[in-house]
């Protein structure tokens, strides 16, 4: 049987699959349906001093038109027993949300106590100066929560500031604490660098941003905040966050989670084979409920399982090594044709810029396969992410 379970800064988790900080972990009656949804452990909303006066509207899909043919190609899938994470259709948010609009003393009085009755490991997320970390860490450790997230306003270029509130923290308590950070600084080594003495772990990343979504029906920006600006999330940003948490995995030694577009097994194994230890949910969460807390382990289960894996320590990382400091290749060389493979859809074809591939018959079994001219081919690579049964690959 494959073990899914984690432990990370002496935390043990049921699973890798976690919630993150935003409307799917508002309260603690959601924390407890997403325990129910099978989340490995519950990471609370953040919270700071002063409860927050959320802009209304303040969450928009992007691409409504995407996800309904998402959620139709996604049930034709399960009927015809294909694996979901075959369809790959970007998708995102954007979010005007801020930190709770629940006071903070009504999360340390009764909302930690409730997520904290589902049986899993409780993280709160906490906000955002060294002094109001000074005020609140001790008053969330006192209310028994098992560790602290801690976010700071989105900073750039000077990592002093993020440095002084996890000392600040990091002096405050005893359990342990995980900093989380934006993809907006200019190194995210650096800074999780100069934060590592403090922390027990490095959570990445935060939502992208400001971005604008202008409705071209109404000339109007979908949401209510300042300008009609939002947050980006989701799977459209997961490429950055998979990079942000390679970088960081190579930098220090503190264990990583993993945030930004996780919507399948495969998702979360991508981040794992970066260096990440588990991956947090939020978008995903919103789109499609609780569930998918509890679908996303069974899918890492199930792939650790089909690969031969007999844990997440056994992939943890193996990505690492293939990231070269120097161009792989400069010249052009095509991809290797897997014809027992290739089904002829004709995908590559169509997306093939240099018009090397096309579609001939099989003169042994009579189907259409693709036929690659080497002449052409600039060995770009797209034809080999593209195909469906990587009947494509680079030798």
């Amino acid at each position: 049987m494959v073990d899914i379970s984690v432990e990370i800064a002496g935390i043990k988790f049921r699973n890798p699959v976690l919630t993150a900080a935003g409307p799917p972990s508002r309260n603690g009656q959601v924390l407890v349906e997403a325990a129910r949804g099978g989340a490995g452990g519950l990471v609370a909303k953040t919270i700071s001093v002063e409860a927050a006066k959320v802009p209304r509207p303040n969450m928009a899909l992007i691409d409504r038109g995407e996800l309904l043919s998402f959620m139709l190609l996604t049930l034709h899938s399960r009927l015809v027993s294909v694996s979901r994470s075959m369809v790959k259709i970007p998708r995102g948010m954007l979010n005007t949300e801020l930190w709770s609009d629940i006071p903070y003393q009504q999360w340390l009085e009764k909302e930690y106590k409730i997520a904290k009755g589902a049986g899993l490991p409780v993280i709160a997320s906490v906000g955002y100066t060294a002094d109001e970390l000074r005020k609140l860490g001790p008053e969330v450790e006192k209310a028994g929560v098992d560790g602290i997230e801690f976010s700071t306003h989105y900073i750039e270029y000077d990592p002093k500031p993020l440095v002084e509130v996890a000392k600040a923290l990091r002096e405050s308590v005893e359990i342990p604490i995980f900093v989380k950070l934006s993809p907006h600084v200019v190194n995210i080594e650096m800074f999780a660098k100069a934060v590592e003495k403090y922390v027990d772990g490095v959570v990445a990343i935060n939502s992208l941003g400001p971005c604008l979504y202008i409705d071209v029906e109404t000339g109007k920006p979908l949401l209510g905040g300042k300008n009609g600006y939002g947050w980006l999330s989701g799977p459209a940003i997961k490429p950055l966050a998979v990079r942000c948490v390679a970088d960081i995995a190579r930098t220090v030694k503190k264990p990583v989670i993993g945030v930004g577009g996780v919507m399948s097994g495969r998702d979360a194994i991508e981040f794992f084979m970066v260096g990440a230890s588990a991956v947090q949910i939020c978008t995903g969460a919103i789109l499609e409920g609780p569930k998918i807390y509890g679908q996303v382990a069974k899918e890492i289960q199930e792939f650790l399982k089909n690969h031969g894996y007999d844990s997440i320590e056994d992939i943890k990382g193996i990505a690492l090594k293939y990231l070269p400091e120097k161009p792989l290749r400069t010249h052009p060389k095509p991809p290797k044709l897997y014809e027992e493979l290739c089904k002829g859809c004709g995908l590559c074809v169509t997306s093939c810029v240099y018009g090397a591939l096309k579609l001939v018959e099989d003169a042994k079994s009579g189907k259409l396969i693709v036929s690659i001219d080497e002449k052409k081919c600039d060995g770009c690579g797209l034809c080999t992410s593209i195909c469906p049964t990587r009947a494509l690959k680079f030798e």
